[in-house]
């Protein structure tokens, strides 16, 4: 019973993702699907259209086997090593910079709304 549980919920990310990428090619948007169909899962969520115990399992199963959906992303770019050969680098540096990046862009983020929480609480 765990199992299909974990599949349904699963399905309902799955589903909420292609909606997503329905959107991006309807009306043509520069945004990935699967980044409109994380916004509009936020969405459901924090609005309580979706309980959050309707896709917890699957979510969390999911991010515990993340790394497996990477490899074929990564075996991918084995058919562009032309592009890439000779540029160790500077793959190197720009994989740096955004990393940094997206660190303090995060930390920002969390402190800015962990600020405003205390505000509108304290």
């Amino acid at each position: 019973m765990k199992w299909i549980k974990m599949i349904l919920q699963i399905l309902i990310l799955f589903v909420v993702c292609e909606v997503g990428v329905i959107i991006q090619q309807f009306f043509n948007l520069f945004i990935p699907g699967s980044v409109i169909g994380l916004i509009l899962m936020f969405v459901i969520l924090t609005t309580g259209i979706l309980p959050l115990q309707f896709v917890e399992e699957g979510s969390k199963f999911m991010n515990k086997h993340l790394v497996l959906f990477f490899i074929p992303a990564t075996v991918g770019i084995m058919n562009y090593y032309e592009l890439f050969a000779g540029k160790g680098v500077l793959l190197i540096f720009i994989t740096m910079l955004s990393t940094f990046c997206v660190i303090g862009s995060a930390g920002f983020v969390s402190q800015w709304l962990t600020k405003k929480g205390e505000e509108n609480h304290g």
